[in-house]
């Protein structure tokens, strides 16, 4: 168990630098390169290629909790060890030990902590506006109920996720977020997505935003879609200016700090 408890020490990646309460610090992508090159040549004999699952311990970019958190504290385990544990002590330079701290930093960031390019406001802008991406979602109160809210997207996501999100289709569609088309045998078509679902009833919301409960005795057909309502294509929809700014508007929705 030795190599499990250095490597979820180790594997903080979330650090923060001792700042002021409430504000947040970017890995600097320059900064995450240099210390990539450092842990591929020093750090792979245990927690393995580009943070993946090595011999001696799990990847360091997996989904777990982290116990220690600031960049001082992974200083700290890289460059002297961990008593107790298989961490030795490192012979690097103090400056080289920061860089694989920026590293596995960048491992598990968020947009909010990683540096994206683009103008904020602009992206502001093609959300409410060109994008029409308000019309389902919303963010700090305002937009549609249709998508997911996004007010702390930028939190939860890492900019790849986001990115994909906006070009991919995905494999699977969230519940709550399947769509349907009910035809009523006496009554309209609800075309929308499924909320909640058993076998005697459904709750749908439609695109206009209205809930609906029906049995399904009194439907003539209900149709599942394998697509998400979510466009994919917003790399050719704007131009790429406007899709560059729409991705560092969304990199900052968070509720860190506020």
């Amino acid at each position: 168990m030795r190599w499990l408890v250095c490597a979820v020490i180790l594997a903080g990646a979330f650090g923060q630098r001792r700042v002021a309460e409430g504000e947040r610090v970017a890995v600097r992508a320059e900064d995450a390169a240099k210390g990539r090159e450092l842990y591929n040549r020093n750090c792979t004999m245990c927690h393995g290629l580009d943070g993946s699952a090595g011999d001696r311990a799990p990847a360091l970019g997996a989904t777990r909790r982290y116990l220690r958190r600031t960049e001082e504290e992974l200083f700290d385990a890289i460059k002297n060890g961990i008593p107790g544990t298989l961490m030795p002590p490192t012979a690097l330079d103090p400056k080289e030990v920061r860089l694989i701290v920026a590293y596995i930093r960048s491992l598990r960031a968020t947009a909010a902590d990683s540096p994206v390019p683009g103008d904020v406001e602009k992206g502001s802008q093609v959300f409410f506006g060109k994008g029409g991406c308000a019309g389902c979602h919303t963010i700090d109160g305002r937009g549609g109920i249709l998508g997911p809210e996004l007010s702390n997207i930028g939190a939860e996501r890492r900019i790849e996720a986001l990115r994909d999100a906006l070009t991919k289709r995905r494999e699977t569609i969230p519940r709550g977020y399947v769509p349907v088309k009910v035809t009523l045998r006496k009554g309209p078509v609800i075309e929308g997505i499924v909320k909640n679902e058993h076998n005697s009833s459904l709750q749908i919301l439609s695109k206009d935003g209205r809930m609906h409960s029906v049995n399904r005795e009194e439907a003539s057909a209900i149709e599942y879609s394998k697509e998400s309502l979510m466009p994919v294509d917003w790399d050719r929809k704007l131009s790429a200016a406007e899709f560059q700014d729409l991705l560092a508007f969304l990199s900052k929705r968070s509720r860190r700090g506020r």
